[in-house]
């Protein structure tokens, strides 16, 4: 080995140990996993086509720190073809057409297919996605893609159809906590901080501040352990914890994240449109994702405002789309015209409270069969069975509605949805028709007075 060779092994290695502690602790075999036992458990779809280098073209699915990244490497130590990995972010159709070169010329003259990992795959626009299809179409790439957004929107519908969808759920809370304690116990990899514990109620802090998220939870104990060794702590305490948090969402500004998450939910929740516009413009200045807002209106659209208004879930999905559409800064008007039409609409939770309702009755009470007369009819054999006898169909009847039972008898009493009173959430209320602007109508059409 020469002095170079030397060097560039020392400079490596030295890298290796620098880099955070999310980089040191990424998995190296599917069994190092944490989490997404359902696509990489033992005989599980994922796990079989990546073991049996049998994978055809995939995309991952999911939020931040669930393992995509971590996915497409354990296919690249895999896989007997090439790994040409890209960001969407950074690559054009110029990228695709050198790689899909490189692919053909690889397949001829030796035989071997090419696996294309294509991270943040909804970043690439219909042009260069077209421009991607024919070679996944033909098979002389494998696409391997990673996105955090929604496929069925982000993604044609030609490429999605050509690939198969593999949604990665959060972490489990449970699953995190591993995982850190994995990160203290491991002495190559680890926080290399010897004979450093954490408390209970530190370690339930992170995991449930994470949200599901791996780099996350691991960045946070990262922090936590540098400030408890600053402190001359033995152990990571819950102020080592929570002072970690504090420090990361000073990344966005001098507010703490999920406080102001908070009081910007609160705020509109109480109808002061005023102060919802004070925490979204403090949001906005401290560069909080967009998106995350974005989510929380549609979330409290239904969750807060419900059938009071139904037209609030409208005007917030409206927003987000406005924010992956327009993108700020302009989106921040479209957020604002949400954040005051939420806040000034009447509330109502009835629609959570009837979910919450149902929900526990469907946990806590005996499952019953379908009523008979709603059972499927359709198929043949099904009525020797008695599927369908004695339903009612509403619209046979002059009023367009019957009186059957629609539960299984165990629930059949069971009232769930109760309305709030509130708005247009009222019993028997139905959407009042708009009336046409007085210059849409026509000068032989009556008006309203006159009718």
């Amino acid at each position: 080995m020469t002095a170079d060779d030397l060097f560039a092994s020392a400079a490596s290695a030295r890298l290796e140990r620098r880099a955070p502690l999310a980089a040191r602790l990424r998995p190296r075999t599917l069994d190092e996993v944490v989490g997404q036992e359902e696509l990489l458990g033992a005989g599980k779809p994922l796990r079989v086509l990546i073991e049996s280098d049998r994978l055809s073209s995939v995309i991952l699915w999911g939020p931040p720190g669930t393992g995509k990244t971590t996915i497409s490497r354990l296919i690249a130590s895999a896989t007997r073809k090439a790994f040409e990995p890209m960001s969407a972010v950074t690559a054009g159709v110029k990228d695709v057409r050198e790689v899909v070169e490189r692919a053909r010329q690889r397949l001829g003259e030796h035989g071997r297919g090419t696996i294309l990992f294509l991270d943040e795959v909804h970043r690439f626009n219909k042009t260069q996605q077209d421009a991607l299809l024919p070679h996944v179409e033909e098979g002389l790439v494998v696409l391997v893609g990673a996105t955090t957004e929604n496929p069925f929107f982000a993604l044609t519908a030609p490429l999605l159809s050509r690939s198969t969808l593999f949604r990665l759920q959060p972490v489990r809370t449970v699953e995190l906590a591993k995982l850190m304690r994995l990160a203290l116990d491991d002495e190559d990899r680890g926080l290399g901080t010897e004979h450093l514990d954490i408390d209970a109620d530190a370690l339930e802090h992170l995991a449930d501040h994470a949200e599901g998220d791996a780099r996350h939870a691991l960045t946070s104990l990262e922090v936590a352990a540098g400030l408890a060794a600053e402190t001359g702590h033995a152990s990571i305490t819950l102020g080592d914890a929570e002072a970690a948090l504090a420090m990361r969402a000073l990344q966005y500004g001098d507010d703490e994240h999920y406080d102001v998450l908070s009081a910007f939910i609160k705020s509109i929740r109480g109808s002061d449109p005023d102060a919802g516009l004070y925490w979204l413009a403090r949001m906005l200045e401290a560069g909080e994702d967009a998106r995350l807002i974005a989510r929380r209106l549609v979330i409290l659209a239904s969750e807060d405002v419900g059938l009071a208004d139904p037209l609030g879930i409208v005007v917030a999905d409206a927003a987000a789309r406005a924010v992956e559409f327009v993108g700020l800064p302009e989106a921040q008007l479209n957020l604002a015209h949400a954040v005051v039409h939420l806040a000034r609409a009447p509330k109502s939770n009835s629609v959570t409270s009837a979910l919450g309702a149902a929900l526990a009755d469907v946990r806590e009470t005996k499952a019953g069969a379908v009523p008979t007369h709603l059972r499927d009819a359709h198929y043949a054999g099904a009525k020797t069975l008695g599927h369908g006898a004695g339903y009612q169909y509403p619209h046979a009847d002059p009023s367009g509605w019957v009186d059957q039972q629609y539960r299984p008898p165990e629930v059949a009493g069971h009232v769930y949805y109760e309305p709030s009173g509130h708005g247009r959430d009222v019993v028997g209320a139905s959407p009042a028709p708009v009336p046409a602007p007085p210059e849409a109508q026509s000068e032989s059409e009556p008006s309203p007075e006159e009718r």
